[in-house]
């Protein structure tokens, strides 16, 4: 017998959006708020019970300090990077007060989980991250850019040759509020398989 609807969560799910990086601000969620965040994050499918992810933190002045790593790097990939741009990516993790980097570890040669499964498993944290800032009230965006599939920023987050950067989750209060986008029509994206 299926569950009574719950028009709570329903409106919940309807209002889930990313909030721009840039405009998220202090404060950012407290001690108590960030354990209950990463508890429930990392609530995912998860076959085999892999756990085939972590995370890294960055709060405080790590943010900058990463971010001038990142803008070093820029340059050295594009000696002609235009000064703005390497400003861009100096300031780039330093709007939102917390930053999550979500690892995936793969086991390419796991004789039971497809490695799919496992990357799979990894996003499911990186968006149970935005559905948990959301429920504490904090806006968020998952974001990956260049960095994240950059074998020397790898190295720069200690990653092993089997792990790999999903993406960057950037937490905060919203700045401002954001415009709903627009979004594909449910019939638009499901059809009926016919043999």
């Amino acid at each position: 017998m299926p569950r009574p609807a719950d028009p709570a969560a329903q409106a919940f799910l309807a209002a889930r959006r990313s909030v721009p990086a840039r405009l998220l601000v202090e404060p950012g969620p407290d001690a108590a708020q960030r354990r209950w965040l990463i508890e429930h994050a990392l609530r995912v499918p998860d076959h085999g019970a892999l756990a085939p992810w972590r995370l890294l933190s960055l709060d405080g002045a790590s943010r900058l300090r990463f971010g001038e790593r990142l803008a070093a790097r820029a340059l050295a990939r594009d000696p002609h990077l235009a000064e703005d741009k390497r400003e861009k990516e100096r300031l780039r993790y330093t709007y939102a007060p917390w930053v999550l980097v979500v690892v995936a570890h793969i086991d390419e040669q796991h004789p039971k989980i497809p490695a799919q499964e496992q990357l799979l498993s990894a996003g499911c944290v990186a968006y149970n991250l935005l559905l948990g800032a959301q429920a504490l009230g904090f806006g968020a965006q998952w974001l990956t850019g260049w960095a994240a599939y950059d074998a020397e920023v790898a190295a720069l987050l200690g990653l092993s040759t089997q792990e790999r950067v999903i993406g960057f989750v950037h937490i905060g209060s919203a700045g401002s509020v954001t415009a709903e986008r627009s979004r594909p029509a449910a019939a638009a994206k499901v059809s009926a398989w016919t043999d």
